[in-house]
């Protein structure tokens, strides 16, 4: 008789591993599904999260898995003014991250298969047939894709259109002069409606990289960053990263017998681009419906609704957000100083005479810039702290 999963997940990324293990748990018939012959590689992310959101699923990392403890985010403006937001997290060494979660998904009960990239997948009755390129074939009642920012669902279903993105390009370095906070440069010349980074890890290495809509001239830009800080003699260890999904979440994260979760169905934070956190937590919420489901034997759109309605109720409302930042994204760097000298040296507990006086001198000042959507710009940039998921 042929093996009949409860659950088979595309794609080994932090969110297929979380939802195997999440499954697993839940003594639910477990696959997963992994294109690479290594969990975890190629890394493609800037490698961090917070405590807060660490706290929040549970996860008491190990010391294997974390490249370096931060005290927060700085941001940096065009003139060099800087503020910063004391928010604790980890840098993590992100493939051992995912691969650690991979091994707890496997000793909760799950079966893990490395290159075994899904060709095909088809309905038949109340079962998904999946034919992997290697001619293995699998059965499952209900499919979590955790297949990245092209959906494969998406595509081979047309459940959804095919997401707008940014590309995200970074070095991994050694030498570089660091300090405990994760550095974000709002630089327009070097990153159009995007940002820079420096993110400190051990052993005096650091990922130096960059986010931008100009995909073609990302490394150029990046390469004369390296330039403008003095680290263009610095070694490059290896070049990584790949694109972002900017769009929101998607139109259909669900249907019948089928989630979608992490970069697969649009979640990253509308500013910063952060994903880790929002894939884990939609990981998460995926394997609570699908328990629901198998206990009640309905995998239908009735029963895997509880999925979308689970993480509507968390996440903030992303299309506002997204207005916000292409609106604070349109700011040209006089427009993003004057910004500068109204924030206060620490954003971690912004009084509220401070925000009223700011919005004063906002009004008295860069009426135009109230005009041009300043407030909601200034919201996108708050809903990047963590407890928003913003990391």
């Amino acid at each position: 008789m042929k093996e009949i999963f409860d659950v088979i997940i595309i794609g080994g990324g932090p969110a297929g591993c979380f939802a195997a293990l999440e499954c697993a748990k839940s003594n639910l018939k477990t696959l997963l599904l992994e294109e690479n012959s290594v969990i975890g590689q190629p890394v493609h992310c800037g490698e961090c999260i917070s405590g807060i959101a660490a706290g929040r699923l549970g996860l008491e990392l190990p010391e294997q898995v974390i490249s370096a403890n931060v005290k927060g985010i700085k941001i940096i403006f065009p003139n060099g003014k800087n503020t910063v937001l004391k928010e604790e997290g980890f840098v993590l060494e992100k493939d051992k991250f995912e691969q650690w979660i991979g091994k707890k998904a496997v000793k909760a009960g799950a079966k893990i298969k490395t290159e075994h990239k899904v060709k095909e997948i088809k309905k038949e009755g109340n079962f998904w047939e999946i034919q992997c390129s290697n001619k293995n074939s699998f059965t499952g009642k209900i499919l979590i894709d955790a297949s990245g920012v092209y959906s494969f669902t998406s595509k081979k279903l047309e459940l959804n259109s095919m997401p707008k993105t940014v590309i995200g390009i970074q070095y991994k370095m050694t030498e570089i002069e660091r300090n405990d906070f994760l550095d974000f440069y709002l630089w327009p010349k070097l990153a159009p409606k995007g940002y820079l980074w420096m993110i400190p890890k051990k052993n005096g290495k650091a990922n130096i990289g960059l986010v931008t809509e100009e995909k073609t001239h990302a490394k150029k830009f990046l390469d004369e960053f390296l330039k403008q800080k003095k680290w263009e003699n610095k070694k490059i260890e290896k070049s990584f990263g790949g694109l972002i999904p900017i769009s929101g979440p998607h139109k259909k994260t669900f249907d019948d017998g089928l989630m979608l979760i992490g970069d697969a169905a649009g979640f990253t934070s509308p500013l910063f681009e952060g994903g880790t956190s929002l894939a884990l937590t939609s990981a998460k919420f995926a394997g609570m419906t699908a328990k629901k489901a198998i206990e009640t034997n309905d995998y239908s759109k009735k029963v895997l609704k509880e999925y979308e309605e689970l993480w509507k109720k968390e996440f903030p409302d992303y299309n506002k957000l997204i207005k916000g930042k292409n609106i604070f994204y349109s700011f040209s760097e006089e427009e993003l100083n004057f910004f500068s000298e109204l924030l206060p040296d620490d954003l971690t507990k912004i009084s509220f005479w401070k925000f009223l006086s700011s919005s004063l001198k906002l009004l008295i000042k860069k009426p135009l810039l109230v005009k041009k959507g300043a407030f909601k710009a200034a919201k996108a940039f708050s809903f990047s702290k963590a407890k928003h998921y913003g990391w």
